[in-house]
Parts: structure tokens; sequence; C-alpha cells
């Protein structure tokens, strides 16, 4: 791929117009080389990035950000609309610590009108920042870029069905890379997505209707001709949905013709109501690797270009592998094991699964909300349903934890994947709240692994269990101990003592206990416990007491957030026993934790070997 430099042109969206046809089409080569040169050096979802450069460039070439609105959804396709926005010099920091972000964020640019993390978010957004304009007499354009599955979500066509109702001024992109919905291309739909598209068409559609009105009743022939016109074309496309829905339907279009796509662009501009544009793109376009592998560079650590291999190979297993690996053993003996995953066949290790027992295997897409019901349905009927959803994408699905699992006190498990700091995907990807969320809810079972060995006992004890468990663990690699087979259950709300001692003890939720176990063999001059809670409800409340009084200091430690957390049990355990101890909670602080590798994430909110350390010599000064 040869270099150009117009990049170097563009400071601001309006200097794409300093460009010509051929210009553009160089300067989207470059963005190209620019994503896979930075994201094969600090990781990203490049796939996504790479199949919206066209589109993106034809967005803000027509329309005037920050004035006008555009809200990405997923978010992690705004690689080249950050280019293009004034961070071209910041772009080599991408998802690194005090870097620019992976996804928009509207305290970093003007340009980024909303926070989406998650998906499905943008078209509601979008309608409420067109009602805001509308009720406060402004004057500008509000664009929702949806697309890479966020239309498998429901929350989608809610914001859809309040637009379409409303008939709200705004217009909706949507990125269809075959993560979506699949268009049905035909002859008459080809043509007709040429005649709406012409710069004379609407002119034209005006004075007809204009004739028309001059008829007697001409009202009524305006309303038949029109009607007709829009059935034969949403019939004769994917858009009869979203006529259905109330929107203007366009498309669709190649994503990668900047010449139609500008067409197109300027000319549902000035549409009046909701429109839909509907664009087709490729994910991964203009890198090999990227078009053939979808699922691998979706996200993805650094990697080498030529060769399209990740970089760092571990020779220790990571937490999901070990559960993908326990899940799969299980289901060999147990034919009601179901997996279900969210849109995370891969990121969940649920692709064994998968391969090996299609028949008992779901993606339900981005639905989290659907998945846990679904789960809730398959339980009501005898089956063991697993939902191995992210930590950060499950809080999604909280009212149906509650109303549609505990309350039914159904057999349904929660195997929560990157539970704790995440890394560079930062905020909206943290799973720091899950024990908070989940240890308050009735009849729910919440568990914590140590390391890899100890999730295939969890994941059967859960399985096991008659009711609702959970067990959560991190994103990375184990910590290299050696997996035990066959796996056995643990009794239900019994802790683990790793080291036993008189003068303190550190309960430490998770992997950290291996840092807790380092630190307090590091004290030379005091005798200190340390113990693995295992279970973050039921507690082991002799355990906890014993410690207690016989100490009198207790440090808990957990990668969530303190507010509600593992030590706020274990405070309020006391309380209600009415025993004095001192108490000291380490975890992560109140606030959102920004992006950053893991190492100085926990180290900027004290969750290191060194800092446990010192805590315990603080306690027992």
């Amino acid at each position: 791929m040869e270099d150009t430099h117009f990049l170097e042109m563009i400071d601001s969206p309006r200097d794409l117009r300093l460009l010509n046809k051929e210009q553009l089409n160089l300067l989207a080569r470059e963005l190209r080389k620019i994503i896979i040169d930075t994201v094969s050096k600090t990781g990203g979802h490049l796939g996504a990035s790479l199949g919206v450069v066209e589109l993106t460039i034809a967005l803000h070439y027509i329309f005037d950000s920050p004035s006008d609105k555009m809200i990405w959804d997923v978010g992690h396709q705004i690689y080249a609309h950050k280019l293009l926005t004034g961070r071209k010099d910041k772009f080599h920091t991408l998802r690194q610590y005090k870097g620019i972000a992976g996804f928009p964020k509207r305290e970093e640019s003007a340009h980024d009108s909303f926070n989406t993390g998650h998906s499905s978010t943008s078209i509601s957004a979008a309608l409420g920042i067109a009602k805001a304009r509308d009720l406060k007499k402004e004057n500008y354009k509000v664009i929702a870029v949806t697309g890479d599955g966020a239309l498998t979500g429901g929350m989608a066509f809610e914001g859809l069905n309040q637009a379409g109702h409303l008939k709200t001024d705004m217009l909706v992109v949507l990125n269809d890379n075959r993560m979506s919905i699949s268009p049905n291309v035909g002859a008459l739909s080809s043509y007709l997505r040429k005649i709406v598209t012409m710069p004379k068409y609407h002119e034209y559609r005006k004075r007809v209707v204009e004739l028309l009105k001059r008829l007697p009743k001409g009202d009524k022939a305006v309303e038949k001709a029109f009607d007709i016109e829009d059935t034969i074309r949403a019939f004769m496309s994917p858009g009869m949905l979203f006529s259905e829905l109330g929107f203007k339907y366009y498309g669709p279009i190649d994503g990668h013709n900047l010449e139609e796509l500008i067409r197109a662009l300027r000319n549902v501009k000035y549409i009046k109501g909701p429109v839909l544009l509907h664009v087709l793109t490729k994910k991964g376009k203009g890198y090999s690797f990227a078009e053939e592998d979808k699922t691998k560079f979706h996200g993805i650590g650094s990697f080498n270009i030529e060769s399209g291999e990740k970089n760092g190979k571990s020779s220790r297993i990571s937490y999901t592998t070990a559960f993908s690996d326990a899940i799969t053993k299980l289901a060999r003996k147990d034919k009601r094991i179901v997996g279900i995953t969210a849109a995370m066949e891969s990121g969940t290790g649920l692709e064994k699964f998968a391969q090996e027992f299609p028949d008992r295997f779901f993606d339900v897409g981005i639905a989290e909300q659907h998945a846990v019901t679904f789960a809730a349905g398959l339980a009501s009927e005898g089956l063991k349903p697993v939902c191995a959803i992210y930590s950060t994408f499950l809080q999604r699905a909280y009212d149906q934890i509650i109303h549609d699992v505990c309350l039914q006190n159904l057999d349904v498990t929660f195997a929560i994947d990157r539970a704790g700091l995440v890394g560079e995907d930062g905020p909206t990807h943290h799973g720091c709240f899950d024990l908070s969320y989940l240890r308050h809810i009735p009849n729910m079972i919440v568990m914590a692994p140590k390391d890899e060995n100890e999730i295939g006992h969890m994941l059967k004890t859960a399985i096991d269990h008659s009711g609702p468990a959970s067990l959560r663990y991190p994103r990375g690699d184990g910590i290299g101990v050696a997996m035990h087979n066959p796996f056995k259950n643990l009794k239900i709300g019994q802790a683990e003592i790793l080291k036993d001692g008189e003068d303190l003890a550190v309960f430490a939720a998770g992997p950290l206990a291996y840092d807790a176990l380092e630190a307090a063999k590091s004290i030379k001059t005091h005798n200190v416990a340390v113990i693995n809670p295992r279970f973050i409800k039921p507690l082991d409340e002799n355990k906890i007491i014993s410690f207690a009084e016989k100490t009198g200091k207790i440090i808990t430690i957990e990668e969530n957030s303190v507010e509600g957390g593992f030590g706020s049990a274990v405070l309020e355990l006391l309380e209600d026993k009415e025993i004095k101890a001192d108490v000291l909670r380490m975890g992560i602080p109140d606030r959102f934790i920004e992006q950053g590798s893991l190492e100085v994430l926990r180290k900027s909110v004290g969750l290191t070997k060194d800092n446990i350390a010192a805590n315990i010599k603080y306690m027992l000064r």
C-alpha cells in the first residue's frame, strides 16, 4: 500500500472538501494504513474500523461536525473518525494509559457526541438529541451510525419504534457488514436504489405532488401514489421493516464507493422525518487477514502485520480457556447442559462447546436481556443453561436476573468473564460491579475462583446446585497452576485457608489471593493469615468470625468496587454479629477507571502485591 499524505491537510472534517474524488480515495487508503499500523502495536478493534473508512469520510464530507451530531454504535467503529477530527497526532496513543480512547468519549472531543462503549444505544440517544434540538428550536442534523451487530440488540428497535412514531428529523445509517441483516439485492431493488439517489429524484417527486394536488381530491391522489411507491420499494428491498416502523428507507448502497456514498448522503440530508440509509460494507476491508478472519480481528492485541499472528503468545492457559475446557467436559456427561452467549462465542470460550454440541449452543446476538430470560425458560423445563457473558455486558440484564431467574429460583449458571479490570478497552468494559450487583439478590450464589483450576470445580458446583449460581473470573492468562480432573463439588459457603496466622487475616477474592499470599510471606515480624473466600455469597461466616475474634484485624481484597462488594459483605456480617474488629477494604475506588495496561491500572488503584504488603504493615503498626 503506497504512502499518501493527504491526512496532513486534514485538521478538521471541513478540510475534506478541499480534496477531489481521487484524493479522497487515496485518503481512505492512507487511513487504513495508519489504523493497521497503529492497532498492530496497541491492539484494538480492527475489523469494524477498517470497514467504515469510506463511510466516515463521506459522512464528514456531507455533514458539519461538531455542529451536526454523529453517534457511533458500536463505538469501536470510530478510529477513522478520530483521525479526521483533530486527533491524528495522538492516534499512536490509542487505548494507552492517558492516551485517546478506543471508543467515543465526549470529554476527549466535541466531535464525539455521545459515549457508546456497549451496543444498540445510538438510535435512542440520537432521538433524544434530536428532540432536544427541536425543543430548543435549534437547527442541526443528527446522525446515528449503527452496525457491526448493533441492530441485533432489542434497544435499537425500541429507538426505531419511537423515532418513527414521533416523525423526528434524524438519519440512521445502517452499516451492514453482514453482522446485522442480509439485504435482498435484485435487479428491481438495484434499479429503485439508483432512482431514489438520483440528484433530480426529490425535485421530480415534489413537482408530481404539486400537480396531483391540483386534481379533484388531490390529497388522496398524492397519498395513494406515494403509498404505492413506498410499498413497492420496501417490498423489493430489505426496507419493509423500517418502513413499517415509520422510516423512509433508502438503499442498500455500496459502503466502499465514495462517490455513491457522498451522492446518497447529500440527497437524504434534507429529507424531513426519520430516514434510514442502508450501507453495505466489508468488515476488515483492506487487510486480507482481517477480511478472512473477522472474529480474530474484531478485537485483537498487538500483532505482526506481515503474518497476521498475535504477538507474545503465553504458555499458560487463560481463564476463558479453562472455562471452555470445563464446560465441554461437563457437557459430555450431562446432556442437560446448554451453552448461551450474546454475540461472544469466541470471546467467552464457547467455540469448542458449539463445535461439539451444536444443538445445545445458542448465540442470541447482542441481546443480553433475552439471553438471560431464554436461559430461564430452558431451566424451567429441567435443562441446565450456562450463560457465558462478560461482566460489563451482564449489567444490561440486571432486571432479568432478578425477576426471571432468581425470583423463580431457576437453575441458571452465569459464567462471568472479564470480571475486574480489563485493560485498554477502558471504563465501558471494566467488570468492576458484578460482585456488588449480584450478591444482594436472593437465591444467587456468587463465586470467585482464585486460579484457572478452581474454575472447573466452581462450574460443576454451580451446575449441580439447585438454583441460580455465578462464577466470575478475569481476562487474560491464569496463574499457571496444574489442572485437576475430574471436577468436584465444593461445599457451598466454605472458604479455603491458604496460610494460617494469628496477628492479622487477609481475605482476598479471586486471583488476588496469590498476591496476598506473597505479601503475607514477605512480613517476617508477624504471622499473617491468608484466606481464599471462594464464595462471596454465601460467606463463610464461621471463618470470618473466627479470624476476626482471633486477630482483631482483617483486610479484604477484591477487584471489584469497594462500594457494596465483598469487603462490604464482611463488614455487614461483623456488624450483624456485633463483633468488633479493625477492617481495611481494598478494591476499586468509587470512580470510573480509565484505560491502560492491567499492570498500570492495578498500580493506580492500589491492587498490587506491594500495596497489600504496605497495608498489612499499616494494620500491624
